[in-house]
């Protein structure tokens, strides 16, 4: 049988076993990539290659930077920075029309700073603003957007874990990724608040002010912003010098976020069994999708599919973008249908090979990548952050949460085109440091 049609065999019987039987992601790569290497080659060249693979994969010192960095988003959150830090963008912005939602989405900003999970800084933001916004009557719409919206943050601005994703399966390096993530995620953030600023124009009861603080209650809130600026400044720019390697940076976060969350005494036992709990169980998902995309990228490499789809795009007598927009369009219905980062890992080791055939540079496309991987957070049906908000909030209809998030939709593609238009926002401070 032709390589290419074994090839496209596998793939659709992925896709069948991930939808009708309801197999986690990364074990339905494995097993249909290692059964495909049998076939092609193989049964005992696929043991040898899921073996030595496995093993030259997570033997190295650099993979430990997923639990690191996870582990140091759960110390800040039990340790109660981002109450503070919202405490902090409330004092200063509470007072505006949506000033509640824009107060949301600057928290959101700096605690994915030291958070890195779009899931998590959903879940914590959303304990913390839902009850307050719900407090001022903000309309339901805006309230739930934004907490969605508000946590794909997390998703781009380092430390982010789908960046180290697409660093690990791409062979890339993760500081120069990280350094890259920076100012899209500052861009998006920027185009949230101007669609809160929108829409309380448009319609003021969205999003009613809330009362005035004084110049020196706003001074005194800043302390909780110090400590997670720190740590970002630490961590980020420890890598922009080159003092810190990914590793080190995610040691460093980790044992200077232990000791501001000790000095403050608000991280208690069970906040701490909670943290490595949670730091394992985000941890070992990652790892198993790792796993399964190390091994269904081998049978693709052996059917050749990357490398033939690639070269056949290359030839098109169309723009680039052209493709690129076609390929992000895959995502954005990929992630509508499946979990966002499952059909990221599972979809790498094809559209990052076409990309580099289009001549795209490395970091600005996988950034471009995880933009896009964003909207699977919170596009329905899948969309986990939707459903994290549901939990916090069970009052709120998943009617009203899917409408809500139409309302930010367009901030995230006209910030993808904006990159598409202006890479140099992606590649500047890489270019900087390196």
């Amino acid at each position: 049988m032709d390589l290419v049609v074994v090839g496209i065999i596998g793939i659709v019987l992925l896709l069948l076993v991930l939808f009708f039987l309801g197999m986690p992601v990364g074990f339905a790569m494995a097993v249909v990539g290692f059964c495909g290497f049998s076939y092609v080659v193989s049964f005992k060249a696929a043991l040898n290659m899921a073996s030595t693979d496995l093993w030259f994969t997570f033997s190295k010192y650099g993979l430990t930077v997923i639990p690191l960095f996870v582990f140091m988003g759960y110390l800040a959150f039990n340790a109660g920075i981002a109450e503070r830090l919202y405490n902090a963008a409330y004092k200063w912005v509470g007072h505006w029309p949506g000033g509640l939602a824009i107060a949301t989405i600057g928290a959101d900003e700096l605690f994915a700073a030291i958070c890195g999970s779009n899931t998590a800084t959903a879940a914590t933001m959303g304990a913390i603003a839902l009850p307050q916004m719900k407090k001022y009557k903000y309309d339901t719409r805006l309230s739930s957007g934004t907490v969605v919206t508000g946590g794909t943050l997390g998703t781009v601005m380092p430390p982010s874990v789908v960046i180290i994703v697409i660093g690990l399966q791409t062979e890339q390096s993760i500081a120069r990724l990280f350094l890259g993530g920076i100012f899209p995620a500052i861009l998006l953030g920027m185009l949230f608040v101007l669609t809160i600023l929108v829409l309380c124009r448009l319609n003021p009861t969205f999003g009613p002010p809330g009362p005035k603080t004084s110049f020196t209650e706003k001074i005194k809130s800043l302390t909780g912003v110090i400590e997670a600026l720190a740590i970002f400044v630490l961590v980020i720019g420890g890598l922009f010098i080159g003092f810190f390697t990914p590793t080190e940076a995610g040691a460093v976060g980790v044992f200077f976020t232990f000791i501001v969350a000790l000095l403050a005494r608000r991280l208690t036992w069970n906040g701490l069994r909670n943290s490595i709990l949670e730091t394992l169980k985000i941890s070992c998902m990652v790892f198993v999708l790792v796993t399964g995309a190390i091994i269904f990228g081998r049978f693709l490499a052996v059917t050749r599919i990357p490398f033939i789809v690639a070269d056949f795009a290359a030839s098109l007598p169309v723009s680039p973008f052209v493709i690129l927009a076609f390929v992000l369009f895959i995502y954005l219905i990929g992630g509508c249908v499946m979990d966002a980062l499952g059909f990221l890992v599972l979809t790498i080791p094809i559209f990052f090979p076409l990309g580099m055939a289009l001549g795209f540079n490395p970091i600005w496309y996988s950034i471009i990548l995880t933009m896009v991987t964003t909207l699977g957070a919170i596009t329905p049906p899948v969309g986990v952050n939707i459903y994290v908000v549901k939990a916090l909030a069970p009052e709120i209809g998943l009617g009203t949460i899917f409408k809500s998030v139409s309302y930010f939709l367009l901030a995230c593609i006209i910030c993808i085109i904006i990159l598409m238009i202006f890479p140099q926002i992606v590649l500047v401070i890489p270019g900087l440091a390196y």
